[in-house]
């Protein structure tokens, strides 16, 4: 099979936690520094149960759930509203930049996957729930390591974020790549996994490297295997829980998947 006919036309990745960011961490210690200047404590798990989300729709979730509502009106006497929100907002942008760039480390595997996608003729596209701001320093630092996709679509350039499919759905327009049952998305996030689905694409989530999983590189190798795979069993239910065809450990085992789905859509019958 030649690269031109490949059945797979585009891969679209998520950033932290797929490509970048071992575990995630990034969003989660500039989260929990910003409500800490405000005296507010903001827990590690309460930190990641929205992850993936456009960083302004995340901080409206953590402000919805009760436990923080009640803390919130506890320090300020009153319930959370959009203003704080958006004072949030202002002061999560900067620590998001600082934070991101300094986890912007590839996860092992990223360069040999996509120069093995791009052997076969396969599109790389790519999609984040961090603004363009949050992502300029990081864009230079994973180029330099190897990873530049064709495509990178921003939270607030579709007019939804996730868990809607439009960032996916941009970055396909971009690549010119369809049909979308013939495209992949990748993400270590329930919600980005919702978003590929309803973009019609394949879903491939990652279990160890992401949200799910939560620990940086060092400290998953070192788990006892029986914990490491307890806990990424358990990660990985829950994306599959958000409809994902195929769960792996990290981007290094994608190519395999990418092949069984190839492989797949090489069985359908032409259509027309």
């Amino acid at each position: 099979m030649t690269a031109s006919s490949f059945p797979i036309k585009a891969v679209i990745f998520d950033w932290a936690g797929t490509m970048i960011d071992f575990g995630c961490m990034a969003p989660v210690e500039a989260l929990i520094s910003v409500f800490a200047r405000e005296g507010l404590v903001l827990t590690d798990a309460e930190a990641r149960a929205d992850m993936g989300k456009a960083k302004l729709d995340h901080l409206r979730a953590i402000l919805a759930k009760p436990e923080m509502a009640a803390r919130w009106q506890a320090a300020r006497g009153h319930l959370p509203d959009e203003g704080d929100v958006q004072a949030l907002y202002a002061r999560l942008e900067p620590a998001m930049q600082a934070a991101a760039a300094a986890s912007a480390t590839l996860i092992p595997g990223v360069v040999e996957t996509v120069k093995a996608l791009r052997q076969l003729g396969i599109r790389i596209g790519s999609g984040t729930g961090y603004t363009r701001e949050m992502m300029a320093p990081i864009l230079p630092l994973a180029a330099a390591q190897g990873y530049a996709p064709e495509v990178v679509i921003c939270a607030g350039e579709t007019p939804s974020g996730r868990p809607a499919p439009l960032m996916t759905w941009a970055a396909l327009i971009a690549l010119d790549a369809w049909p979308a049952r013939h495209c992949i998305k990748v993400d270590d996030a329930p919600v980005g996994i919702v978003e590929g689905r309803e973009a019609g694409c394949w879903t491939v989530g990652l279990a160890g490297s992401g949200n799910g999983m939560g620990l940086s590189h060092a400290d998953y190798r070192g788990l006892p295997e029986a914990q490491r795979q307890a806990r990424c069993e358990a990660s990985a239910q829950v994306l599959r829980d958000a409809g994902a065809d195929y769960v792996i450990e990290d981007v290094s085992q994608l190519m395999p998947v990418v092949h069984a789905i190839a492989g797949r859509l090489a069985k359908e019958k032409p259509q027309g």
